[in-house]
C-alpha cells in the first residue's frame, strides 16, 4: 500500500540501507555496487489457454553475485511488478549475508491471480514461464536458485524442477536448481514450515536475553504472550501454530483478506485453517470469536507481539502512530515501510527485522540444495550408529539403577527420548535454530556494542553489508 509521501517499497529497502552504511567505513563506489541491482529480466509470453492465447508478464531480478548461485523466491500476484521484484531480490541479498548461506540475492515473480486457474492451466503457465527463464540460466543448479513465495508452492515448485531436467536431461544435480520441493520429489523435510519456525526461533532468541525484552517493556518468556498475526498464509500459519502451542502464547487475533477473527482467550489456529481450506481461504461465518470486517483495524489492537506476515507496506504513514504493539516480528518481507519505521522507533516499539525474523525459508532452502548436491538424505548414514552409542549408554544407566543401593532410577520416557537418533527433520530444525541463534547475536553485539546503532535493523543491515563488503573486496573490489 503506498500512501501520499511516501516512498515505493523499493526506495524504503534503500533508504534503510543507507541509513545503516553511513554508520560504516565504505568507499562510495563499493557502497553503490552493493546498493544496486545487478540485472532485471523482463518476460512476456503466450500460453493457449481457453481457446485463445493468454500472455502473461514475468520478471526474474539478480540483485548482487557476491556469491553463486543467487537465491530468491518466485511470488505469482496481480500485484507484482519490477520496483517490487527489485526490492525483494535486494532483501534476500542483506538476508542471505545475515544468516550466512552462501548466496547472493535475487528475486522472480510472475503478474498473475493463481486462483483465477485451474490446476492444469496454472502447470502450462508455470512452464512455459520456467523455460523462459532456464533457457536464460536465470534456473540453473549453480548460478540462479529460485523457491516458493507469496502465491506459489511445493507443486509449482516440482513443476519448474522437471521442467528444467527435460531441457537438461544430463544434468546429474537437476534437482538443486530450486527448492521448497516436494519430499518426494527432491525436496526435505521441514522445509514447508520452515519460514514460521524460524519466526518461532527468532522470538525464542529474543526472548532469552531480559534486557532485550525489557527495552520492549517485556518480561519473562513467551508463555503467555498476547500476539496478533496478520496473514494466515504459509508463514504466519505455522508462526501462529508453533507459538501457541508449544509456547503457550495466545493468538488474540488473526487477519485475512476479508476481515479479522479476534478472541481474547486465544484462537485455535489448526481449527482456523481447516474453516479456510473449505471456505476459500475466508475468516469470515467461523463460528468462534468475534469477526471484524475491517482487518487493518486488527492491526492497532492491544497487544504483546505483533506478526506482520502477508504483504510490503502494511504498517504505514497513515496507521503507525495507532500501532500499539510493544514488539513486532516481520515474519513477511518489508511490511512497516520506512515511514513507518521511524514513527514506531520513536514511540519505542522495538522491530525485529523481516531479513532475519523471515530468513528460515532460505536457510532450510540451502539445507535442501546441498542435499540436492550430496544426493543423500541427511541423516542416512549416522542415526543408527548413534542410536547404537546411546543405547550403550543407557544399558549401563539401566545396570547401575538395578542395584538398589544406588537408590535412583532412569526417569519414565527417557530411555525412549534419549534412544532415538537424529532424523532429517530433527537436524534441519537443529540446523534452523542454530542458524537463527547464530544471527541474532551477531545483530545484538552490533545493536548493544554500538552507541550510534539504535535498533536492530541498522544492526541488522551493517552486520549484512560488512558481510557482502568483505565478499568483494576479496574478489579485487
Amino acid at each position: 500500500m503506498n500512501v501520499a509521501g511516501e516512498p515505493s517499497f523499493r526506495d524504503s529497502v534503500d533508504l534503510m540501507f543507507k541509513r545503516a552504511a553511513a554508520l560504516l567505513d565504505l568507499s562510495p563506489g563499493l557502497q553503490e555496487k552493493i546498493r544496486v541491482c545487478n540485472s532485471t529480466y523482463t518476460v512476456r509470453f503466450g500460453v493457449r489457454l481457453r481457446g485463445e492465447i493468454k500472455t502473461f508478464t514475468g520478471y526474474r531480478s539478480v540483485h548482487s553475485e557476491h556469491m553463486e548461485p543467487v537465491k530468491g523466491g518466485i511470488r505469482y500476484a496481480l500485484s507484482v511488478n519490477q520496483d517490487e521484484v527489485e526490492a525483494l531480490a535486494a532483501l534476500m541479498t542483506y538476508k542471505c549475508a545475515l544468516v550466512e548461506t552462501p548466496f547472493g540475492g535475487s528475486k522472480g515473480g510472475l503478474c498473475i491471480d493463481p486462483r483465477a486457474w485451474d490446476e492444469h492451466e496454472l502447470e502450462q503457465i508455470t512452464r512455459r514461464f520456467a523455460y523462459e527463464l532456464i533457457k536464460r540460466d536465470l534456473i540453473n543448479p549453480a548460478q540462479n536458485v529460485p523457491a516458493p513465495d507469496m502465491g506459489t508452492g511445493e507443486r509449482e515448485m516440482a513443476w519448474i524442477a522437471d521442467q528444467y531436467k527435460r531441457m537438461n536431461t544430463t544434468d546429474i544435480n537437476g534437482n538443486a536448481c530450486v527448492t521448497g520441493k516436494p519430499v518426494n520429489s527432491g525436496g526435505i523435510q521441514g522445509r514447508t514450515e520452515a519460514t514460521g519456525r524460524g519466526v518461532q526461533f527468532a522470538l525464542r532468541e529474543f526472548f532469552r536475553h531480559p534486557e532485550d525484552a525489557q527495552k520492549a517493556g517485556l518480561s519473562g518468556d513467551l508463555d503467555g504472550k498476547r500476539i496478533v498475526v496478520q496473514g494466515l498464509g504459509n508463514v504466519g500459519y505455522y508462526a501462529a501454530k508453533f507459538l501457541s502451542e508449544e509456547d503457550g502464547a495466545k493468538v488474540i487475533a488473526v487477519i485475512e483478506r476479508d476481515g479479522a477473527l479476534i478472541d481474547e482467550g486465544g484462537l485455535d489456529i489448526e481449527s482456523i485453517k481447516q474453516w479456510m481450506a473449505g471456505s476459500n481461504g475466508l475468516l469470515a461465518g467461523y463460528p468462534k470469536g468475534k469477526f471484524m470486517a475491517d482487518g487493518g483495524a486488527a492491526l492497532e489492537l492491544a497487544c504483546d507481539i505483533l506478526i506482520p506476515a502477508a504483504m510490503e507496506g502494511v504498517i504505514h504513514l497513515g496507521n503507525a502512530e495507532r500501532i500499539k504493539a510493544p514488539l513486532i516480528i516481520e515474519a513477511a518481507n518489508g511490511p512497516i515501510t520506512f515511514g513507518a519505521d521511524e514513527i514506531l522507533r520513536r514511540k519505542g516499539a522495538v522491530i525485529i527485522p523481516d531479513m532475519f525474523a523471515n530468513a528460515g525459508g532460505v536457510t532450510v532452502s540451502y539445507f535442501e540444495w546441498v542435499k540436492n548436491l550430496s544426493h543423500i538424505r541427511f541423516g542416512r548414514m549416522q542415526r543408527r550408529q548413534e542410536e547404537g552409542r546411546h543405547e550403550l549408554l543407557v544399558q549401563e544407566l539401566e545396570r547401575l539403577s538395578a542395584d538398589k543401593q544406588l537408590g535412583w532410577t532412569l526417569s519414565p520416557g527417557f530411555k525412549t527420548k534419549y534412544l532415538r537418533g537424529a532424523g532429517e527433520l530433527e537436524l534441519v530444525r537443529s540446523g534452523l535454530d542454530d542458524t537463527m541463534r547464530a544471527a541474532y547475536q551477531a545483530m545484538r553485539d552490533v545493536w548493544h556494542g554500538r552507541q550510534d546503532v539504535e535498533d536492530l535493523r541498522v544492526a541488522a543491515y551493517i552486520v549484512s553489508i560488512g558481510r557482502i563488503a568483505a565478499a568483494y573486496r576479496s574478489k579485487g573490489l
